[in-house]
């Protein structure tokens, strides 16, 4: 830090404390005066107005309000263990200032001046009067005047237990809740009367976030935060470690995750209510509690836009109905075939031998029809009998017969959910988290979901092998069985879908066709250390921690075996689309105060942001990002993802035409996924425009989708559909090309390198970074062409490291090959020099033939 900085902050810091310092006196002279401007009525306050959420174009969303529920209870008939959490957790010396404390204001400026969080400066009287009389969001020097002022004139005309009281019955210590009975009966379904010293805990840190530490929504950040709290209580003298610890593992002991957070906000009419419940948790994040958008009036613009999001709301929720079908059907048949075959010969010999304990076990099936019926139908009867009865016992029973039942709907019922953004400016333009929204069901997939992506992963680590320059778009590979070792000396095998194998493919064909076994390859190829950098590039995985815990260094992790969430998937696919540059994801870009002022500005904040990165915010080259496009096209045109956007060469999901009637194909690339055992099903894809991402599966593991419902036929069709409706009316636009660094080359369909008069095998033109681009002639259709110079020793042509393929003999690894850099040591590759010289002087039985495309490939 330069001297100039240094003594800038010091200025600031100086100012601040003066002007605090003037503050103080000027409110404590004020305080002798005895005709202070409504001293009476310190009670009253600006009328509550909802707050209003808007899309992009203005049309009204939905408004943030609800009956305030309140009620009232004597401080005197409050535990003393609530009033010391309170304390501990907001105020220590409450009864000993005078409002206000020097100590807190100046740990409050310091850690303003030095960028901590050191907590904030403001007493339980200067909460109220801020929160009564000021407009907390208004971060400046001014408003903490204001506050002061007003906590002074609060503490000369009020008695603590007074202030208590106003404190304890109108902060906001809930979703929709107010005051710390009404919020005791919410959380704890009794009187604050009767609340623990645990509960205390977890009521007190409402207090900084009504939302972000909600124990209903989020249990761990809730318990940590409650630890914290017992601590400092503890370390105060207001309680004993026994005590805290002996409540603490009560009220855990005792918690009901089955409960869900809701609120009257809850029963609001909403045009985009996955969007909304988005927003509303950005908006707590922003204002860390500060913000009432039950009551304060702001509106918030935001970046959706209600058509394009009732457009996937509809799709996805009709697109989720018919997996949940499909699975049905493919479960119920399974069923009626073993109640039909097997359950009966079992039956006929446990009674034949007298087996009574085998026949006991064939009569589960109506066991579990029992317990369906009763989980469903009888035990929600019972439960409303237990509250109506106040009967415990009988409480708990049906509580756990509901945790059975959820349980077992979240392995067993489908779920969905789609993301949509927009490339140049990370707009979120439509997002679906599941297949309903209501009080039960507010898990944001879309952005909370942390699912394994399946072959949707591989283009992330494609890219990183385009830069080692060791694989071009036209790179041969063979696609044959092949046994991998992992650095643990583990075989790997994996296997294609359904077991077919493809001989030697180029690498665009064999990524668009999602190949197992080349892709592999390519992963070992580059190494770990590169394919993990690039995809925790892509995916914003930053932290050091977080990327060893995500990607697993062995062989499955090419396969997509990681946890993400579809928000990662669209961002990373979008930088393809945004010439690599970094998509930085936003769903709020202002919030307006009741007056029309601006009083939040986030994405005025991150272009800043991202202006200040420089050269930082390219994730990828242009370059790269450009090749990816070009070889995740195909997947499009003709790959797994061509049965969603329609048949690409006859009539396409993105054919339009313009004003003058003329037809234009907006271009489009992706990728589809299947993980192991057909647990989940994506479709990401872009095109100049958007990057929308959908996901399909349970919502627990332990069940799969089945062989017909795969990336390729159950998210790519509504992929199509969507990107189809959402670009109605856009003119056309295309991927941009960089100008420099890349070069287009027309090659042989088969072998990949330069067309001779003999190929007849089609060709196709690729971009290539400039040096990679093929310089050998065909080889593979009759005499070969003799290249302008010597042939050297290719490391791109990868094959198979079986010595006897089909009864053919195949070349093994050269003894004096080195091993690419980061690359494990345990390799699998073969280089074949052999491969590169003339047709006649080879070994046969390299002509295998690409099968027909098969749409079911993933």
């Amino acid at each position: 830090m330069n001297r100039k900085s240094i003594a800038a902050r010091i200025l600031a810091a100086l100012t601040i404390i003066v002007t605090i310092i003037i503050g103080i006196g000027l409110g404590l002279s004020l305080a002798m005066t005895k005709n202070v401007k409504n001293q009476e009525n310190f009670t009253e306050f600006t009328v509550a107005l909802p707050t209003k959420l808007v899309d992009i174009h203005g049309e009204l969303i939905t408004e943030f309000s609800s009956e305030e529920k309140r009620e009232m209870v004597s401080i005197s008939d409050l535990p003393k263990h609530l009033i010391h959490a309170v304390l501990a957790r907001e105020d220590p010396n409450f009864y000993k200032h005078k409002g206000f404390s020097i100590k807190g204001i100046a740990r409050a400026v310091f850690g303003q001046i030095t960028g901590q969080n050191l907590g904030g400066g403001s007493t339980i009287t200067q909460q109220v009067a801020g929160t009564l009389y000021t407009d907390r969001t208004d971060r400046t020097v001014r408003r903490k005047v204001i506050e002061l002022w007003w906590a002074i004139q609060m503490e000369r005309r009020f008695s603590k237990n007074e202030i208590w009281e106003i404190y304890l019955h109108y902060m906001i210590m809930g979703p929709g809740v107010y005051g710390v009975e009404a919020a005791s009966k919410y959380f704890f379904g009794h009187s604050a009367k009767e609340i623990t010293l645990a509960e205390a805990a977890v009521l007190v840190i409402q207090l900084s976030s009504p939302t972000k530490y909600n124990p209903l929504a989020e249990p761990d950040t809730a318990r940590d935060r409650q630890i914290t709290v017992l601590k400092r209580m503890v370390e105060l003298g207001y309680t004993t470690q026994e005590e805290a610890d002996a409540s603490f593992d009560e009220y855990w002991a005792n918690y009901d995750y089955t409960r869900v957070a809701t609120s009257a906000f809850y029963s609001r009419e909403d045009k985009t209510p996955w969007f909304s419940e988005y927003v509303r948790r950005e908006l707590d994040n922003l204002m860390y509690g500060a913000m009432d958008y039950y009551r304060d009036g702001y509106t918030v613009l935001t970046t959706i836009d209600v058509k394009q999001q009732q457009t996937a709301q509809r799709m996805m929720e009709q697109r989720i109905e018919y997996a949940n079908t499909e699975f049905n059907k493919t479960q119920g048949s399974r069923l009626v075939k073993a109640e039909q075959t097997y359950i009966p010969i079992v039956d006929l010999l446990t009674l034949v031998f007298d087996l009574e304990a085998i026949h006991a076990t064939t009569s589960a099936q109506s066991e579990v029809k029992t317990k369906s019926r009763y989980n469903k139908t009888i035990n929600p009867a019972i439960d409303l009998m237990a509250l109506v009865f106040d009967l415990q016992d009988l409480k708990t029973v049906t509580t756990a017969s509901f945790d059975e039942l959820k349980s077992s709907t979240e392995k067993s019922l489908v779920e969905g959910a789609l993301i949509s953004i927009e490339n140049d400016t990370g707009y979120v333009k439509a997002l679906v988290g599941g297949s309903k929204f209501d009080q039960s069901n507010q898990y944001i997939r879309a952005t909370q979901a942390k699912v394994q992506p399946g072959s949707a992963f591989k283009p992330l680590y494609y890219s990183a092998a385009i830069d080692t320059k060791l694989f071009t778009a036209t790179t041969l590979i063979y696609d044959l069985p092949m046994v991998f070792h992992n650095d643990d000396g583990t075989p790997y095998i994996p296997d294609n879908y359904k077991g077919v194998w493809n001989g030697p493919v180029l690498l665009y064909y064999a990524l668009s066709q999602s190949l197992n076994i080349p892709s592999i390859k390519v992963l070992d190829g580059i190494g770990f250390d590169a394919a993990i950098d690039r995809a925790a590039a892509l995916l914003r995985v930053t932290d050091p921690d977080e990327k060893r815990r995500s990607f697993s260094r062995k062989y499955p992790m090419g396969l997509g075996i990681n946890a993400v969430s579809p928000l990662q998937m669209a961002r990373a696919f979008a930088i393809f689309a945004n010439q690599g540059k970094l998509v930085d994801v936003i769903a709020i870009r202002a919030v307006q105060d009741r007056n029309g002022k601006v009083i939040l500005d986030p994405e005025r904040e991150l272009r800043m942001q991202q202006r200040q990165l420089g050269d930082k915010i390219q994730v990828i080259s242009p370059e790269n990002a450009y090749i990816m496009t070009t070889i995740l096209k195909k997947t499009v045109e003709s790959g797994t993802l061509a049965s969603g956007a329609g048949s690409w060469w006859t009539y396409s999901k993105f054919n339009f035409k313009d004003d003058n009637g003329k037809r234009f194909t907006i271009p489009a690339a992706g990728k589809t996924g299947t993980t192991q055992n057909w647990t989940d099903a994506w479709a990401v894809g872009y095109t100049p425009y958007y990057t929308t991402a959908i996901w399909f599966g349970f919502d627990k593991p332990g069940n799969s989708l089945g062989i017909n419902l795969t990336g390729a036929t159950l998210a790519g069709p509504i992929w199509g559909d969507f990107m189809r409706e959402i670009h109605q009316g856009l003119p056309y636009r295309d991927f941009v090309r960089p100008s420099t660094g890349i070069i287009d080359v027309t090659v042989c369909r088969k072998s990949g390198l330069l067309k001779t008069p003999n190929c007849n095998s089609g060709d196709i033109t690729m971009p290539f970074l400039i040096g990679t681009q093929p310089t050998q002639y065909c080889d593979m259709h009759g005499d070969a062409v003799s290249a302008p110079s010597p042939i050297p020793f290719d490391p791109l042509r990868i094959g198979p490291e079986q010595e006897i393929i089909d009864g053919l003999p195949m070349p093994k690894l050269p003894d004096d090959f080195e091993d690419p850099p980061n690359r494990s040591p345990q390799n699998s590759i073969d280089i074949f020099p052999e491969y590169n010289q003339p047709q006649q002087q080879r070994t046969p039985g390299y002509g295998i033939e690409m099968p027909d495309y098969n749409p079911l490939l993933n």
